[in-house]
């Protein structure tokens, strides 16, 4: 399916997001005007699992969104219609801690 058919299949529906604790905990970490930005792209989400910018990482089921020097690595269930937030962090250290 190309890349096109499957952002247009989520258009409909809003998804439920879900943080797991290390996401969660990353996030409390932030400072405060970068929490504010995340919380927002993670808004954004719940209306559009798949936004023209977002990236599936090379070898892994999850996907990627940049929000500045932050990186929201998330996976979707398009069956239960929930985003699961995997993790938040820097983009220099994000990586290393998705394995």
């Amino acid at each position: 399916m190309g890349d096109c058919q499957k952002r247009a299949r989520f258009g409909v529906s809003h998804f439920k997001i879900e943080l797991k604790a290390s996401a969660r905990k990353s996030l409390g970490k932030l400072e405060n005007q970068d929490q504010l930005r995340v919380y927002a792209a993670i808004e954004l989400l719940s209306n559009n699992p798949l936004p023209p910018l977002a990236v599936q990482i090379k070898g892994s089921p999850y996907f990627r969104v940049r929000v500045g020097d932050y990186r929201i690595l998330y996976s979707i269930d398009s069956g239960r219609l929930i985003i699961l937030i995997i993790d938040i962090g820097h983009r220099r250290e994000i990586y290393r801690r998705v394995n």
